[in-house]
């Protein structure tokens, strides 16, 4: 997955790739002539008093010492510029991806493993690349090219490498095969720590409510807790890695050093030489070392590649058709025979439901808890798709409409409305950011919210908190409305949208949108029998099958289910 994910994304920066290799073999090369250049210095120079050639050699250095840090300058500013494109372009596609995705891939990820995945994993993926651009690409020709420069110096040292670099991989090797596992550990268990954390902070009024810090406190320090305790064993590891390499450079040194002055004394090698060699062997020693980077990163970023692709991976079960249809009805939402199931469930969640929503009515939705009312707003919005049936808007069903289509003919003010940061203005304009002031001064007014909305500083430019934490739920709730208005659909569905008004101002909201929308198809799922009294027909759910459809009159006599809930409230009132 790691190398599709690479040849993929890395396509568009095949240029800045090869400038890359170009210039790390432009440093490596010089980087091993240096030390020939060295060698010749002291043996032809200092050994012989040869000022001029010392003079001459050392200018010659310093010309290709220039040119090596320039490329090397270059090499890295390219490999950043790869690696930083690269980590935009999978944040993007994760990003888009995931927006795709009905509730079902939603909730089959979760949200905090989703935000990993275009976060952390593909930092660890960009990571990789970085590094194999400005150090990895010139280990492999250091150590070949290191070796032949050695075998040109003397031959018979050589047996050192062939002893120091076979140790040092095996050992890099060991590790490297106890570090893989870790790392997809450690992935996860930061998926862990990400939602015991978004949990606490969007339910930290619940937490505070029910004296429950101190237990929230002590699962977030266990999440904590091991996620730290993997991080130490990958470390541990990890940290074994250097001072290892180190050891063997120095022993290497040492030795090159013990058996080269022999040959030193009896004439075989030449100083100069000998010193080159040695060059060389910490250049090969030091190829080996940067490639350990590599192979330390490397797992790690395999686990967080298989990740990103998982997602990717992932086809939406609601996508748009290939040739969506254009309708020529206006205004009408229609449930036919619609049963939906989730995976793996033992019955349906609905059962062979039917009912429409015409232009100029209201048809509402009511049932207990677990009778179906949010998947059938999740099937009128398509955020799921229906196991058998059709949704019909306009005549045709939601899974030939494209997506801009349905969202512009049907709006929803959901259960939990979301304000975006921003203002006041920004969010009403989410939907048509082209609105007018008065446009939206003429939603607000309808969904109750222009007097606290004008009491605000700054009015329609006051700003808004991510989620709009800093305005009350009903407020919340009405701008969710006056946005919806703003966007004007053919057909709006309020999923039990005004549930946080009180009594007065639910009224007063209802009897505005009754005015306003006199020809909109409007679709309300409540729990209070008191915002849909007066609704034109009334649906009612019972383990997801329709018991009742009718007036509040009409259901009154006819419908025990719906009898009960009333009576219930009523009690509750009284």
């Amino acid at each position: 997955m790691l190398l599709t994910l690479l040849r993929e994304h890395l396509r568009p920066h095949r240029g800045l790739l090869a400038a890359v290799v170009v210039l790390q073999v432009l440093q490596t090369v010089a980087s091993l002539y240096l030390p020939r250049l060295n060698a010749d210095i002291i043996d032809r120079g200092v050994a012989t008093g040869d000022t001029d050639h010392i003079w001459r050699v050392g200018g010659l250095m310093l010309v290709i010492t220039l040119v090596q840090v320039v490329a090397t300058i270059a090499a890295v500013w390219c490999g950043a510029r790869v690696a930083m494109a690269l980590g935009r372009d999978l944040r993007g596609a994760v990003f888009e991806h995931v927006l795709a995705f009905s509730k079902a891939e939603v909730g089959r990820f979760g949200a905090p493993s989703l935000i990993t995945r275009g976060t952390n994993d593909v930092q660890q993926v960009q990571m990789l690349v970085l590094m194999t651009c400005t150090m990895i690409i010139s280990a492999p020709i250091l150590c070949v090219g290191g070796v032949v420069m050695a075998l040109r110096e003397d031959v018979w040292l050589s047996w050192l490498v062939v002893v120091a670099v076979p140790v040092l991989v095996l050992v890099m090797a060991l590790i490297m095969v106890r570090l893989g596992p870790l790392f997809g550990q450690l992935q996860k268990r930061l998926d862990t720590v990400n939602r015991v954390l978004r949990e606490q902070l969007t339910g930290l009024r619940v937490v505070r409510g029910f004296v429950r810090e101190e237990a929230e406190q002590a699962r977030f320090a266990q999440a904590n807790e091991e996620l730290t305790d993997v991080a130490l064993r990958a470390g541990r590891l990890f940290a074994i890695v250097f001072p290892f390499v180190m050891l063997v450079m120095n022993l290497a040194s040492a030795a090159v050093v013990w058996f080269g002055a022999g040959r030193v004394e009896s004439g075989e090698l030449q100083i100069g030489s000998l010193i080159a060699f040695l060059s060389y062997l910490v250049q090969i020693l030091m190829g080996v070392m940067m490639t350990t980077f590599l192979a330390v990163m490397g797992p790690r970023a395999a686990v967080s590649a298989g990740r990103i692709g998982e997602v990717l991976q992932t086809a939406p079960s609601v996508h748009e058709p290939k040739a969506p249809a254009v309708p020529t009805e206006s205004g009408r939402l229609e449930f036919r025979n619609v049963s939906f199931s989730y995976p793996g469930a033992d019955r349906p969640v609905l059962d062979r439901v039917s009912f429409d929503v015409a232009p100029g009515r209201t048809t509402a939705v009511i049932g207990s808890t677990g009778s179906g009312k949010t998947t059938v707003v999740n099937l009128a919005t398509r955020l799921a798709d229906a196991s058998a049936g059709s949704v019909l808007v306009d005549g045709l069903d939601v899974r030939s409409l494209g997506d801009a289509d349905l969202r512009r003919r049907v709006g929803l003010v959901p259960q939990r409305p979301y304000l975006f940061a921003g203002t006041v203005a920004s969010n009403l304009r989410f939907g048509r950011p082209d609105a007018s002031e008065e446009e939206l001064w003429a939603a607000l007014r309808t969904a109750q919210a222009a007097d606290f909305v004008e009491a605000m500083a700054g009015g329609l430019d006051a700003p808004i908190a991510q989620g709009g934490t800093n305005v009350s739920g009903g407020q919340r709730q009405r701008l969710s409305i006056a946005r919806l208005l703003v966007q004007a659909p053919e057909v709006f569905v309020f999923d039990d949208a005004f549930s946080a008004l009180d009594t007065a101002t639910d009224a007063r909201l209802r009897a505005a949108l009754a005015e306003a929308l006199p020809r909109a198809a409007v679709l309300v799922v409540a729990q209070r029998v008191s915002t849909i009294i007066r609704a034109d027909e009334i649906v009612v759910l019972e383990a997801g099958r329709v018991v009742g459809r009718g007036t509040h009159t009409e259901l009154l006599g006819t419908c025990p289910t719906y009898e009960e809930i009333v009576s219930s409230q009523l009690e509750v009132t009284a």
